[in-house]
């Protein structure tokens, strides 16, 4: 077979094996496009085997045996008609197992082409359904929508919080340690929605690269390949940590603050950062080594053992839980506080109240205790979807809210910035009039 020949299969084949089942999720296209490769090369070193070590036809005219790259044929008897098994290897082999692809043998010997030149091939019943039902057309909408929304929601979040981390840092009246933990607070949000966004970019650019030729699917499945990749993976799990133990940061210091330093010394700002910069590293580390050395496949965007990924869950959980206890402990405090002091101005005292509640669960990310025991692997149907896309919106627009309650609502960041405004605004007075 000549090497044009051989060139335009390849196409053909990656084409229809590759692709027409990848498209439906983008995240599991890697995945399936990796085993599907692999099978694939199993298949054809099988064929190889079989086209070397089985003995000749020896009976007449014959088609000889070949591997074109989709099926593996056998020699056939001139004139007929022969049909093998659907090949292993097809994503959607479950479906089509007891179908058949078939060729015809000429009375020639030679296997019969189209009107095109090609070997005529019947895989019909191979293929995947083209038809899409309603629920797969409604799934694949409904990710597609997820991912804008949370896309706006980290933009936004970023630039809130970038400017709001500019009004911290830029008025020297505002610098305390409680603002700097609010700071690096806001910067962990901001490595979040960052990593996110780069580790989308480069998930596409790994899986949605042109393929031409074999080569190609090698390239892209190769080691080298995906270290970027695997880089931003590593990155965001280690950013989606830091930012936890930011929150974590934040309960810690409102308790030290109101009720007893028993934690940390609400005085001291190295602890805090210790804890949020230092402690993500403890687990993400591990889990890197584990990644590296036993699940070491595309992008690290999967988890075939979820023991390894409780590395990573495990401390986010802990996180979690002690920043809920802590949450229900200040609002008992405060509670208790807005009692004493407004004894008969009961609707005050309740929208106090609930203006408190409101404003600490964003600061200690209460959200995530919602679905924290449902798990992906319990979650599925209707549930699932609800888990992804409450998760999804809270975690993306919570930059947004943490930056308005503690920043551009805060009522003595506003004083500063009156203050200098008046300011700003004298001198333009004093320089235009001087001049």
């Amino acid at each position: 077979m000549s090497a044009a020949m051989n060139w335009t299969q390849d196409v053909i084949t990656l084409i229809c094996l590759l692709f027409l089942e990848l498209p439906q999720i983008e995240m599991a296209s890697g995945k399936v496009l990796e085993e599907t490769y692999l099978k694939w090369v199993q298949y054809k070193e099988d064929c190889v085997k079989m086209i070397e070590n089985e003995p000749l036809s020896q009976v007449g005219l014959f088609c000889n045996r070949t591997f074109d790259r989709y099926a593996c044929w056998p020699d056939a008897p001139a004139g007929s008609v022969v049909n093998i098994s659907c090949p292993f290897y097809l994503p959607w082999y479950e479906k089509v197992s007891h179908g058949v692809v078939l060729r015809r043998c000429g009375t020639d010997g030679l296997w019969e082409r189209d009107d095109s030149g090609q070997v005529w091939r019947n895989m019909t019943q191979c293929e995947e359904e083209k038809e899409v039902t309603s629920q797969e057309l409604w799934f694949k909408q409904m990710m597609v929508s997820f991912r804008t929304l949370y896309t706006v929601g980290y933009s936004l979040s970023l630039f809130t919080l970038t400017t709001a981390l500019i009004i911290l840092l830029g008025f020297r009246k505002l610098h305390c340690t409680r603002n700097y933990i609010h700071v690096n607070l806001f910067l962990s949000l901001i490595l979040r929605a960052v990593s996110v966004i780069i580790k989308d970019t480069m998930l596409e650019r790994h899986w949605g690269r042109e393929i031409m030729k074999q080569t190609d699917v090698k390239e892209m499945l190769s080691h080298q390949a995906a270290i970027g990749c695997r880089i931003a993976q590593v990155m965001m799990q280690y950013c989606i940590l830091a930012n936890h133990y930011w929150f974590f940061g934040e309960a810690i210091y409102l308790y030290s603050v109101l009720i007893a330093s028993v934690f940390i010394d609400s005085t001291k700002y190295l602890p805090y950062i210790c804890l949020g910069w230092g402690t993500p590293l403890l687990f993400v580390v591990p889990w890197a080594v584990m990644k590296l050395y036993k699940e070491n496949k595309e992008c690290w965007a999967f988890n075939e053992n979820m023991n390894y990924w409780w590395i990573i869950r495990f401390p986010i959980l802990f996180a979690s839980i002690i920043n809920f206890l802590i949450f229900m402990k200040i609002l008992k405090v405060i509670l208790s506080k807005l009692r004493a002091n407004n004894q008969s101005e009961y609707a005050d005292y309740k929208l106090r109240l609930a203006k408190a509640t409101l404003t600490l669960i964003p600061l200690f990310g209460i959200h995530e205790i919602v679905f924290i025991f449902a798990t992906d692997e319990q979650t599925t149907g209707i549930l699932r979807y609800i888990k992804v896309f409450f998760t999804l919106t809270l975690n993306s627009f919570q930059g947004l809210l943490v930056a308005v309650l503690y920043c551009y609502a805060n009522k003595e960041v506003r004083t500063e910035l009156k203050r200098k405004l008046r300011s700003w605004r004298i001198e333009a007075e004093i320089t235009c009039c001087g001049q």
